[in-house]
């Protein structure tokens, strides 16, 4: 028998799961100028029920049908889902195997392909209209056409109709709004190059690295990881990663100068995709801030590493670099009238037994920072309270003594390593209400920033090598599937999302939904009614635990904002 049937965004399929498990998605509330995805499951499971390898015509019919794209759910290979000491019980599975992530468009013309007796998933994203008001039917059509041989399912060739599901689509009469939170997922420009054995610079390069902030973009990111420098990240010794800087070095017999027509480049290119924010890469590495930044340059006429593995962070001529480097790249963008878009970094993730050295290197090249938002990602209160950072980045279970604290234009991040306690994350094992949950925590804690570590990391831990990222998503066994990178890059040097991508960009709209219902009511009131649909206190360890729970939550607030337009 072949079966069809209509399930939220939230569901994740897996080839061995039932079809009959998933409970079916009938209708759903949307506000204007937001992006509604479901899902389609569907499995022959009758024996010579239809031909080997069926190519079938699929359809959607209604008002909306002209605002709807239609993509494959494939499965990915996950040979690490989780960290076995560190994770809860809030996971799908725990297990090494084949788990649904990438989205592909369809193949064969826009034909689904069926397998017998494995439960596959049509991903569907619908473009609400800014005119959109009421509500509106999808009907989703499914018929058999023919056989791979070519052969048609009938005389007339229209095909035989296999199944039709229908979706009830209500549409709020309010606009979804801007998007406030400034939100980034740090971009490796080395990865592409490495990935497609492109020049570093070149103009395919450019064009790739345009066409995956197009993608980042598009889902919500405004603030993209510039590198200034090489980025001194997930890189250990004697590794160095492929040199990425914009700015171009030239030391003649002691004296620096510096180019930035890679750097202008890079943010003409930013401008036309709507890139508001520039987050400057760490200015000392990521070993609690010991060394130096990777910088490579012209020296008395030859092209080199000018400062390496073997230049400490508080080695005099380093300092001096920086500091004429930093003033000459400030002039450059003040003059540009882009200097207040910048963001910067010392060191990622120091801790407080370092926090004299961090002060130190920091107090090096601070006073020609005043003025400007210096940040960086830690998650010790102490450190913060010593006046170490303006603005603190803590990882999501340990931001509550900030939140105590009333830190101002709070950030949060998480990474791989914060896989229990009920956390958000974005990882290929867990479900994506976990993943979702993250909007909801954003609002209720008044959050400024989010940061995830990894949009397009296709290196291993130590950057000795580039990864495979459709066999590796964990970085060779480094961290959790998914930890690593959302988008996959495609063979034409385009991104293709995975389902965590979307995901993220929910938990936004969702945000992005609670602020709109704040407007007519207050935070205090969009938040009782959220945890009153929650049946729980939102925190940042406390996610929703199923499909259920998450939608209540979202219908909620979008009930609210019905009340009152």
């Amino acid at each position: 028998m072949f079966k069809t049937k209509i399930v939220s965004s939230q569901q994740k399929a897996f080839l061995d799961d039932s079809i009959d498990s998933f409970p079916r998605l009938e209708k759903i509330s949307v506000l204007r100028g937001e992006r509604l995805s479901f899902q389609l499951l569907y499995v022959d499971e009758g024996e010579g029920y239809l031909p080997s390898r069926p190519y079938c015509g699929l359809t959607v019919e209604g008002a909306l049908s002209e605002h709807v794209t239609v993509r494959d759910v494939r499965n990915v290979p996950v040979d690490r889902p989780l960290h076995p000491d560190r994770a809860d019980e809030y996971y799908l599975r725990r297990t090494p195997g084949l788990y649904p992530d990438l989205l592909t468009p369809l193949r064969y013309g826009g034909k689904v392909i069926v397998a017998r007796d494995k439960l596959r998933s049509l991903w569907f994203e619908v473009e609400i209209p800014a005119d959109a008001e009421g509500t509106y039917d999808l009907a989703i059509s499914i018929a058999l056409l023919g056989s791979a041989s070519g052969e048609t399912a009938d005389s007339e060739g229209k095909g035989v109709s296999l199944s039709t599901d229908r979706l009830t689509v209500d549409v709020i009469p309010a606009a979804l709004p801007e998007q406030e939170l400034i939100f980034t997922q740090w971009f490796y420009a080395d990865c592409l190059a490495s990935y497609y054995n492109v020049p570093v610079w070149s103009d395919r390069h450019f064009e790739i690295i345009e066409n995956f902030v197009k993608a980042a973009v598009k889902r919500g990111r405004n603030m993209l990881y510039t590198p200034l420098l090489t980025p001194a990240l997930n890189v250990i010794p004697p590794y160095r990663r492929v040199p990425t800087q914009l700015v171009d070095v030239t030391v003649t017999k002691g004296v620096y100068s510096f180019s930035f027509s890679n750097l202008d480049r890079w943010i003409d290119l930013c401008n036309r995709q709507g890139i508001k924010y520039f987050e400057i890469s760490h200015f000392y590495h990521q070993d609690q801030a010991l060394h130096s930044a990777k910088v490579y340059g012209t020296a008395d006429g030859e092209e080199r590493e000018i400062f390496g593995w073997d230049t400490l962070s508080t080695d005099p001529e380093y300092v001096r670099f920086l500091r004429e480097m930093i003033s000459a790249f400030l002039a450059h963008m003040k003059a540009r009238g882009d200097d207040k878009r910048c963001y910067f970094h010392i060191s990622d993730e120091p801790s407080v037994k370092n926090l004299d050295h961090y002060l130190a290197v920091k107090n090096n090249i601070a006073d020609l920072l005043s003025g400007y938002v210096i940040m960086d990602a830690l998650s010790d209160f102490e450190f913060y309270g010593q006046g170490a950072v303006d603005c603190p980045i803590p990882v999501t279970v340990k931001a509550d003594p900030f939140v105590e604290a009333g830190v101002e234009g709070l950030w949060t991040y998480y990474a791989g390593f914060t896989t229990k306690d009920g956390a958000s994350n974005c990882l290929v094992a867990m479900p994506s209400w976990r993943g979702r949950s993250l909007g909801m925590q954003l609002y209720k804690y008044r959050i400024a920033g989010f940061l995830h570590w990894g949009f397009n990391y296709y290196n291993n831990r130590a950057s000795g090598d580039a990864i495979n990222p459709y066999l590796d998503l964990g970085g060779e066994d480094w961290v959790p599937a998914g930890d690593t990178f959302t988008v996959y890059p495609d063979s034409d040097g385009t991104a293709l999302e995975s389902l965590r991508m979307i995901t993220m960009e929910e938990a936004i709209q969702d945000l992005r939904a609670m602020k709109l219902a704040e407007r007519y009511t207050s935070h205090a009131r969009v938040v009782a009614v959220m945890e009153e649909a929650l049946g729980a206190e939102i925190t940042f360890r406390r996610c929703a635990l199923s499909e259920d729970e998450i939608l209540r939550v979202r219908a909620a607030v979008n009930d609210l904002i019905r009340s009152k337009v």
